[in-house]
């Protein structure tokens, strides 16, 4: 069997006070994006649980798709990113 060395802290205490670990994350072959698990994506990152590059690999995600993540985030919270809600809150 092979361990993969792992990059970075395998958990991290958010501000809240809780603990974030890469046992949270969701698994690398999600295809179904609801807005927690983005979400989870999103602050593992911000936090430096998961590098970006990692989470782009891992996730086959673009930049361009996990900037949209992060700003959707930063402009509305995490309803921000429910597809039933991009319409209202898309820029014109």
């Amino acid at each position: 069997m092979f361990l993969r060395k792992i990059d970075g802290p395998r958990a991290v205490t958010l501000p809240d006070g809780t603990v974030m670990t890469r046992a949270d994350l969701p698994p690398s072959e999600t295809r179904r994006w609801v807005a927690s698990r983005k979400a989870k994506v999103v602050k593992a990152v911000d936090v430096g649980l998961l590098p970006l590059k990692e989470a782009l690999q891992r996730y086959q995600l673009s930049e361009e798709e996990f900037g949209l993540w992060q700003g959707a985030i930063a402009r509305h919270g995490e309803k921000g990113l429910k597809v039933s809600r991009i319409q209202k809150y898309r820029q014109p």
